[in-house]
């Protein structure tokens, strides 16, 4: 029954909850975007050869549009969460049991192209506990090695030259993702794009402490991020461009005036099709189905195996 629970229709409400996951989110973002300003730090943009189709959204010289992308399956071949547990078990943050026991999660993943609610819930309690008293500096410093390691090699080209599209045109660049904003924003950085909103872990004087600022930046919480720094960057969100795998992004899709879905989920796939959405999937050398805008061939391929990357787990007591 389980397996069953991604293909149910699911009501999409804002809470208190989500609401502060979304405020929390968008202040972190503003502060990341704030301080690389400040340091003139600009990163080098990912070459690609897809640069053909542009997006609609991407018309050069309006500022008040800008593109938020979804990391997981949509940026990104698999979960960075996981990616992101290979390079701690590698590190010795917890034993090879927790990494085999989460090893089928990344399959199921991989196979199903969408996310388990419970498995990434299960993924990001554990990884709270993981990093409870752990500076912010020290998984910072980790996480730009893990990047290296295990994550910039699973970068869709396509959806790299979608954000490209958008920066050329001046316009701003977010990731929105359920993944820790720290890992959010080394991958937002080393793309080259604006910055990122994600999970928001608490610390205290730059110590971890277990808990999270409101909850999973996740379904709704997402849309409430985005309304949050649209608000606060002046954006017209009719003109701006949301891109995602996945039906739990359906707020943050409806939210603007020009949604993708890109590699959907069956469940995205029929609702985007229902909704007149355009419609890209680079996880085959075939055509993508399109609506709206004439196909182009998607580029990249689901790397094969079920790497066991999660393993952020400690075993219940």
């Amino acid at each position: 029954m389980a397996a069953l629970k991604w293909l149910t229709p699911r009501k999409h409400s804002a809470t208190e909850r989500s609401v502060l996951a979304g405020e929390a989110a968008a202040e972190a973002a503003e502060a990341a975007e704030a301080a690389k300003a400040a340091e003139a730090a600009q990163a080098d943009a990912a070459e690609t050869d897809e640069s053909d189709d542009l997006p609609l959204a991407a018309v050069a010289g309006d500022a008040r549009a800008a593109a938020f992308f979804d990391l997981d399956n949509t940026v990104m071949q698999g979960a960075a969460l996981f990616h992101f547990g290979r390079g701690l078990y590698k590190r010795k943050f917890f034993d090879k049991r927790d990494l085999l026991r989460f090893a089928w999660q990344q399959a199921y993943f991989r196979l199903a192209g969408s996310e388990d609610p419970e498995h990434m819930q299960d993924a990001r309690d554990s990884a709270l506990s993981i990093v409870k008293g752990h500076r912010v500096e020290e998984l910072m410093s980790i996480g730009e090695e893990i990047y290296d390691e295990y994550m910039a090699g699973k970068i869709w080209p396509g959806t790299r030259a979608l954000a490209q599209a958008h920066l050329d045109a001046g316009q701003r660049v977010w990731l929105v993702t359920a993944a820790p904003v720290e890992t959010a924003t080394i991958i937002a950085r080393r793309l080259g794009l604006t910055g990122a909103l994600g999970t928001v872990a608490e610390s205290v004087d730059g110590v971890y402490t277990g808990r999270l600022t409101g909850e999973p930046l996740h379904g709704q919480a997402k849309a409430e991020a985005v309304r949050a720094l649209a608000a606060a960057e002046n954006l017209d969100l009719a003109r701006c461009a949301a891109y995602s795998d996945s039906a739990n992004d359906i707020p943050i899709l409806s939210l603007v005036g020009h949604p993708y879905a890109i590699n959907p989920d069956g469940r995205l796939r029929r609702h985007a099709r229902a909704q007149g959405w355009r419609l890209r999937d680079y996880r085959t050398g075939r055509k993508a189905a399109r609506i709206g805008i004439p196909a182009a061939a998607g580029m990249g391929a689901v790397a094969g195996g079920a790497v066991a990357a999660v393993a952020i787990s400690r075993r219940r007591r």
